[in-house]
This record gives C-alpha cells, sequence and structure tokens, in this order.
C-alpha cells in the first residue's frame, strides 16, 4: 500500500516504494495505485526510476500540474536524495558536471563535454566502515543522472549492479526531501528511507538524521 506523506489540496506528495514501476507493467503502476488510494484523478509532474523510493508529486488538477510543471523547467523545485556506496570515491564533497550518453545495455556514461550538461551537487560522509552515505542534489533532470554522477566518481550506488554497484537488497537511491514555494507557502517534506538493511542500520539512521534539514545546507 501506498503512503500518502504530504496532503495539500492542490496535490499530494506519495512515498514511491523501490521496485515499483511509475506505470503500468505487468501489474498496477504507481500512478494507477496512487489514484486507487486517494480516489481521484491525478496528474504526474514528474517521475522515479523503478528501483528509486521516495518523495514523488502527484497533482490534483491539471491547473496544479501545469504550475509544477513550469516550476520544474524553471527550477524552482528542489529536491536531494541520499544514496549508499562500498566503494571509495574519488573526491567527497562538490560538482559533477559532464554530458551524458548512450553507452551498452542500457546505461548511460558522463563524458567532459559541458554542451547540455547533468549537474549534481553533493556532499558524502562516512556511515561505517567502508560504506558511505551521499547527499545529493541534482540541478539538471537527465535519466539516470545521479546513478551516471556516482558511477562517475568511482563510487557507483549499492546494488546499483548496471552501474557495477556491488549485488545488494535494494538499489540504494531514495528521494528524501523537497522543498518550494507554492502559491506563497513554504513546503518542506523529508522523509527518511523505509526499506534496505543498510538503510535501517542505526549507523544509517544516524547520519539521515544529520541530513534531516537539506534545504539548511549551502548548495
Amino acid at each position: 500500500m501506498l503512503e500518502i506523506v504530504y496532503r495539500h489540496t492542490d496535490f499530494y506528495i506519495f512515498n514511491k516504494p523501490a521496485g515499483m514501476s511509475f506505470h503500468s507493467e505487468t501489474q498496477a503502476g504507481f500512478v494507477v495505485l496512487a489514484e486507487q488510494l486517494s480516489q481521484e484523478k491525478l496528474y504526474s509532474v514528474h517521475r522515479l526510476d523503478k528501483l528509486t523510493s521516495g518523495l514523488l508529486i502527484l497533482a490534483r488538477s491539471s491547473a496544479a500540474a501545469a504550475r509544477f510543471t513550469e516550476m520544474f523547467s524553471q527550477k524552482l523545485i528542489n529536491k536531494v536524495y541520499l544514496a549508499l556506496s562500498d566503494q571509495k570515491p574519488k573526491k567527497k564533497q562538490g560538482w559533477i558536471k559532464g554530458d551524458m550518453v548512450k553507452a551498452r545495455r542500457g546505461a548511460y556514461k558522463l563524458m567532459t563535454s559541458l554542451e547540455n550538461p547533468a549537474i549534481t551537487r553533493f556532499y558524502s560522509i562516512s556511515v561505517s566502515p567502508g560504506l558511505r552515505g551521499y547527499l545529493l542534489k541534482p540541478f539538471s533532470g537527465k535519466t539516470h543522472q545521479l546513478r551516471v554522477a556516482l558511477k562517475s566518481i568511482s563510487a557507483p550506488i549499492l546494488g546499483d549492479e548496471l552501474y557495477g554497484g556491488t549485488k545488494a537488497d535494494r538499489t540504494y537511491l531514495h528521494a528524501m526531501a523537497l522543498w518550494f514555494d507554492w502559491h506563497g507557502t513554504h513546503i518542506k517534506v523529508f522523509l527518511a528511507p523505509t526499506f534496505g538493511e543498510q538503510y535501517l542500520t542505526a549507523q544509517c539512521q544516524t547520519v539521515t538524521a544529520e541530513w534531516s534539514q537539506p534545504w539548511s545546507l549551502d548548495w
């Protein structure tokens, strides 16, 4: 069952489970289940990969959807993600920028060129020996952007085997916070991950708590 994390007259913010496709495949997709839960027509304004869990906005009217689409295009919606990796990164914080091109097996790779770059800012912290947490803020909306970004610094996401990550019980990428202004109201929503052995360890929960107000960080 889906969880509505935040309710507004114009939109809902849901907790999307990891492994659930956005639209229907062989079973009901996220949007269908969200409409069943809310018992109303909902409108998608952004999406998460099937393997990614966390916060996802669905508008409750076409007018609200149009407004969100405009805000996303103007980069007025702030999103941050929590990822884990068990591989040593080339750097521990900063910017990751580069054009993305298709590679093999449905993957992408990051180039050094900057014609239409994917842009990501990140912080990281040690969770436990051999495991590091990454707080990632995308400044563009490219397919697989965060997965490719961490791969490019030699720290593929734990469980993300497509990009060289170590096999795990899930892919450790979670949309953890959203913040934006909605007709004069400051919306700030934080959601700690609720699924994944490594996310639920005491050490990782301590890190998550430290990052529970990401809007206060210097982005």
